[in-house]
């Protein structure tokens, strides 16, 4: 297994728009929403953003402690998925051995498609966010 880096993204971002979940049955109107407010960026990006902040929505609903706050923020020429939830001792890690299909691939997906990925924690919280050209 191995770590994300840790480290906070554009301290300078500002929220878009923001969405707190408490399950699964909440994910695809996340997307639908992210798709909305994105559509003026490349397609492959729009889409691209959609599948990390659903990969990475369903690992903090999975394996945190809830709430799952899910933000978009927009640093410059970024943007930004970034998703929290309130399990602070489970540091993501990558499992690069793990078979196609054998699932735990959202971070893998998450760094593939995104231009970079990190992580931090708060007192409170932990973060896991990517960042996208817009």
């Amino acid at each position: 297994m191995t770590s994300l880096p840790t480290s906070t993204p554009h301290p300078a971002a500002v929220e878009i728009r923001s969405w707190s979940l408490d399950s699964f049955r909440e994910l695809r109107g996340l997307r639908a929403a992210l798709r909305e407010i994105v559509a003026g960026t490349a397609g492959e990006v729009s889409d691209r953003m959609a599948v990390v902040a659903t990969e990475l929505a369903t690992n903090a609903l999975r394996h945190g402690r809830p709430p799952t706050v899910v933000r978009l923020l927009r640093s410059g020429d970024r943007l930004i998925i970034e998703v929290a939830d309130h399990d602070l001792f489970a540091a993501p890690e990558l499992d690069e051995g793990r078979p196609l299909g054998a699932g735990g691939l959202g971070l893998q997906l998450a760094r593939a498609f995104a231009t970079d990925v990190g992580w931090y924690a708060t007192e409170t919280t932990k973060h896991v966010w990517a960042s996208f050209p817009s």
